[in-house]
């Protein structure tokens, strides 16, 4: 999971251009994208398109964001995609871990009436797009089997408190960045994969790619995206170098070597077990 990319679950001509994009996952939305007067034709459409694509043997994984769980929608939104095979549901405006496992419950009944497996449907959480969901991105940890990652949000989470989220720079401002450390550590502490929010300003290739960058030096793994330009510029963020990769290797090969050390060297320079923890987690992302 590096890249995913958000598509309005009404538009077919989107969804197919979206597909071909080359994200890790694609987000069908059924949420802020979609006016609520097409909400029921945008579940239609989201299911057809989830029934049509899945069987195919080359693609991304194709996940769906619902309407949040106060709006009344949700249920309609489970019922349209979990029945046609969707993968993963995003659910947006979550408030910790007990929104996660109210969604979890949600899906596990409609896997156990159309017979897909018990959790087939994996969870991803937006964890900051309320000021209060800020003070609980700490409460995910065992929250659900189906969650893989959590992810931050800045535009809704500006409008829910009535600010500007950037300078004039582009910089986030000091609240956004704290909303953006406290989902990453909820994420590290749920054991789930951090993922970044949304570059809003599409067509500037050089400020996407300095986010990424801060991104990835900061601990993100993943970031989502908002149009199919940006899929490219992520990918190559987020995959790890064959430099980094070269040297964790190393690190886990004298590691290995050494037996039960807590530290060792090599090439005059000293890694303890923490640099070993990371470097397996970097080959992980890479698949080994």
């Amino acid at each position: 999971m590096r890249s995913l990319l958000f598509v309005p679950g009404d538009s077919p001509r989107k969804l197919d251009k979206g597909f071909a994009s080359g994200a890790d996952i694609l987000l069908i939305d059924l949420e802020d994208s979609v006016a609520p007067a097409a909400k029921a034709e945008a579940r239609r459409v989201a299911a057809e398109f989830l029934a049509s694509r899945i069987p195919e043997p080359v693609r991304p994984r194709l996940y769906v964001r619902v309407n949040a769980l106060d709006t009344g929608l949700t249920d309609a939104d489970l019922d349209a995609v979990i029945a046609a095979g969707a993968e993963g549901i995003m659910l947006p405006k979550a408030c910790g871990g007990p929104d996660v496992t109210r969604l979890d419950a949600k899906i596990a009944v409609r896997e156990a009436e159309t017979g897909r497996p018990d959790g087939a449907a994996r969870i991803i959480a937006i964890a900051t797009e309320t000021a209060e969901a800020v003070f609980r991105t700490g409460t995910y940890r065992g929250a659900s089997h189906r969650l893989e990652g959590l992810a931050w949000g800045g535009e809704d989470l500006a409008a829910d408190i009535g600010a500007a989220n950037r300078d004039e720079a582009g910089a986030w401002l000091e609240t956004f960045r704290l909303a953006r450390t406290m989902n990453l550590l909820g994420a590290v502490a749920a054991e789930v994969t951090p993922i970044d929010t949304v570059y809003v300003d599409f067509r500037n290739e050089a400020g996407l790619a300095a986010e990424c960058r801060a991104a990835v030096r900061d601990g993100y793994t993943a970031k989502m995206a908002i149009h199919p330009a940006q899929v490219p510029v992520i990918n190559a963020a987020f995959t790890p170098s064959e430099a980094a990769l070269a040297e964790a290797r190393a690190i886990v090969a004298a590691f290995a070597a050494a037996g039960d050390a807590g530290v060792i060297g090599i090439d005059g320079k000293m890694f303890d077990r923490p640099h070993l923890k990371r470097a397996e987690r970097l080959i992980a992302r890479a698949g080994g």
